[in-house]
């Protein structure tokens, strides 16, 4: 019995420390209407995280919107599973994902970047900067 108390906490541990990482699906908000923007898919890979547009849930939104306003390799493809997060990396010692970029596919500008869960992992602070001016949102954990 105490074996299986243990394997439990264990378990309930891991899932709690699994969620102060913005690995998982976001929902954005616009900052001017706060209304929900898109749904964001956050993923790892080779120890670096990225996140694709998933949804576009404005509803105004085409969904067969493309970057228009993107200059790099983004440029004219569709929104719905665009890379906006590129390269973010887990700070020694901290909760924090940093040195990473972020594409604002409405202006095709890309932001140094920094995410911060905040409120037990339920919700994710994102900071796009250039020398250090910027703004921040605050993302509402889907999944």
């Amino acid at each position: 019995m105490k074996r299986l108390l243990a394997a439990i906490a264990l378990a309930s541990a891991g899932s709690a420390f699994a969620q102060m990482s913005p690995v998982g699906v976001w929902q954005s908000i616009d900052d001017k209407t706060n209304e929900a923007k898109s749904q964001i898919r956050v993923a790892e890979s080779g120890g670096a995280l990225n996140g694709r547009i998933e949804k576009l849930l404005r509803k105004d939104a085409k969904q067969d919107a493309v970057c228009d306003e993107c200059t790099d390799d983004r440029k004219g493809k569709p929104l719905l599973g665009l890379e906006i997060i590129r390269g973010a990396k887990k700070a020694e010692g901290r909760e924090v994902w940093e040195d990473g970029k972020i594409l604002d596919p409405e202006n095709g500008k890309t932001y140094a970047l920094r995410l911060t869960p905040i409120d037990g992992g339920k919700k994710l602070e994102v900071r796009g900067s250039v020398f250090g001016i910027g703004r921040t949102q605050t993302w509402v954990r889907v999944q």
